[in-house]
C-alpha cells in the first residue's frame, strides 16, 4: 500500500486491511520519491493515496469506504464475496 503520513484515508485503508487480516506492506510516498512515481503511473498521474497493489492489479483508495475495499480485494481474488 503507498500512503502518507497524514491520510486520513491511508490509516482507515490499513485499520480495515487489519480487521480483515489481510498482510499489506506500506509505503510512504513523501518518504520515496521512486514509490511517488509509481503512484503517479498506476492512477493516470494522479498522486492519489492510498494506493493499494496486488500483482499487477492496482487501484486508488481515496474516499475510501470498506465496500470499496472488500470490493477490490475480491476482484483480485484476496476475499469472497460474503453471501446474505
Amino acid at each position: 500500500m503507498y500512503s502518507t503520513s497524514w491520510c486520513g484515508d491511508c490509516r482507515a485503508a490499513k485499520h480495515a486491511l487489519e480487521a480483515l487480516g489481510i498482510p499489506y506492506h506500506e509505503i510512504d510516498i513523501d518518504r520515496h520519491p521512486e514509490a511517488e512515481q509509481r503512484v503517479l503511473e498506476v492512477n493516470g498521474g494522479r498522486r492519489s493515496v492510498p494506493t493499494l497493489v496486488y500483482g499487477s492489479h492496482a487501484t486508488s483508495m481515496s474516499r475510501f469506504s470498506v465496500a470499496k475495499l472488500k470490493g477490490w480485494l475480491n476482484e483480485v481474488g484476496l476475499v469472497q464475496p460474503q453471501s446474505g
